[in-house]
């Protein structure tokens, strides 16, 4: 079964920083596209940031030149360094995978909450 477990979440002041992690089991993690999104009430979710099989990126204007998506293929774990976090950045925040990189995000880890204050 595939599972995707992220981690990392929690309370921060403005201008702090978190890492968040997503651990990945049940496909083949170094071929997936993977990505980041968050979810806030009553906003659509929004796609934070994606990387392809081969590393390439992808951000959200919002978060461009704060936030740094990476995957350890060894570790089969995802991560978003996010710095210079920002009250509006407070959300809950979900991986995503999609194992063939068909544009489809068909696995979808639990979320974890992500607070900054102001």
């Amino acid at each position: 079964d595939v599972q995707l477990v992220e981690s990392g979440g929690g309370l921060v002041q403005a201008g702090g920083s978190l890492r968040l992690s997503c651990a990945a089991s049940g496909f083949t993690y170094s071929s997936c596209c993977m990505s980041w999104h968050r979810s806030t009430p009553g906003k659509d979710y929004e796609l934070v940031s994606s990387i392809s099989s081969d590393g390439s990126t992808n951000y959200a204007d919002s978060v461009r030149g704060r936030f740094t998506i990476s995957k350890d293929n060894g570790e089969n774990t995802l991560y978003l360094q996010m710095n210079s976090l920002k009250p509006e950045d407070t959300a809950v925040y979900y991986c995503a995978a999609d194992p063939p990189c068909s544009g489809l995000w068909r696995y979808w880890g639990q979320g974890t909450q992500v607070t900054v204050s102001s």
